[in-house]
């Protein structure tokens, strides 16, 4: 009895297993780092000597670990705002433009609102969130009152806020005095950065409070889709809209609700990139790209906002790597290619488990024929 018991819960582990995300996701980034590794070898690099130097250029020291995790705290909030909006069905590829709007929004406030740091740094943090929920609001509004295509609203609002951007930068009252390619940087009180100078010593003087924000706004998130009323309507939204309106749901009130969530979320890591780690806004010259990695990191935690967290923690660890691997003279552009390997067989992971399942089941099969 107790033999069949085991099987039975070994049987049931292993169907979990197959049915889940996570053994896919790591057969992807698996597959991304091997496609890695042959670009590498045919360039004539060692891959294990880059791939050796990503390691310890990420966890070799503390404060390694801790620019990672500096690096990945604002994509975790976009993976959060992405994989949010994914919940109701909405693809929100406008977390780039709600980044770049709660950049603005924490930079203004920083600048010239003087108040203690225990008032300052909650206040840009809720700035960022409003301006990057109202950037948003205003494409729901548009898709659910005039029927237009979240998506292209998103990546025109996207320029928009590039733009915008780049002439508030150059607002006289706004740059930074001699330097027109950057604002004033923040006052002290709005600063999330760690100030203890015997946690400088060890972490390194680039060590923030930034991840903390990120996490505790995957938690309130994760609970929000799992324990409260409104996630259920919003997760029935996402799963069939014109079933949810005959239960009772209003349809356009959630995915409203769910984009302005999703856009406050990117504004939050745009607070958190400027108050965790860059203190002003540049000039750009380009799209930073936080929003469009948010939708790598919302793949990778399968939309999960826990997921979100590891798969952020991942992708900041290998953005900050990349930056180390000149010194083996290998291009910090392969993480990028790494990556984009891991996003396009996690696209096409049904593929796997299709495979997986099939063959699991036949040989289910056959054992059972024998018996």
């Amino acid at each position: 009895m107790s033999n069949t018991k085991a099987k039975d819960s070994k049987s049931s582990f292993g169907a979990k297993v197959l049915h889940g995300n996570l053994l896919y996701t790591l057969i992807s980034i698996a597959v991304g780092f091997i496609v890695g590794a042959i670009l590498l070898q045919a360039a004539g690099i060692s891959a294990g000597e880059a791939y050796g130097k990503l390691i310890t250029g990420t966890l070799g020291k503390p404060k390694f670990i801790v620019w990672s995790i500096v690096y990945a705290s604002p994509i975790i909030l976009t993976g959060l705002s992405v994989a949010f909006s994914f919940q109701t069905g909405v693809f929100n590829i406008g977390a780039e433009g709600q980044y770049v709007v709660g950049t603005l929004a924490a930079c203004i406030v920083g600048v010239f609102v003087k108040v203690p740091a225990v008032i300052h740094v909650p206040l840009c943090l809720i700035a960022a969130a409003l301006a990057g929920g109202l950037w948003s609001m205003v494409v729901a509004v548009l898709k659910v009152k005039r029927g237009i295509n979240e998506v292209l609203s998103f990546i025109m609002f996207n320029w928009i806020a590039y733009y915008l951007s780049n002439y508030i930068v150059n607002i006289p009252a706004v740059h930074k005095e001699g330097n027109g390619e950057a604002t004033k940087d923040i006052l002290d009180s709005a600063k999330m950065l760690v100030t203890s100078e015997s946690l400088q010593d060890v972490l390194g003087s680039g060590a923030s409070y930034n991840i903390f924000v990120a996490v505790l706004a995957a938690i309130v998130i994760a609970f929000i889709l799992n324990r409260t009323t409104l996630g259920y309507k919003l997760k029935a939204v996402g799963f069939n809209r014109h079933a949810a309106e005959y239960g009772g749901i209003s349809a356009n009130k959630e995915i409203m609700t769910a984009m302005s969530i999703s856009g406050a979320l990117a504004g939050m890591g745009g607070a958190c990139q400027l108050m965790g780690m860059g203190m002003r806004i540049s000039q750009f010259s380009s799209q930073e790209g936080f929003g469009f990695q948010g939708i790598t990191v919302a793949l990778i935690g399968s939309t999960n906002p826990i997921g979100c967290i590891f798969a952020g923690l991942f992708y900041g660890a290998m953005k900050y790597g990349g930056t180390k691997l000149s010194l083996v003279n290998a291009p910090s552009e392969i993480v990028d290619i790494i990556m984009g390997t891991i996003i396009f067989f996690i696209a096409i992971s049904h593929v796997f488990k299709r495979l997986l399942l099939s063959h699991t089941g036949k040989k289910a099969k056959s054992e059972g024929g024998t018996k």
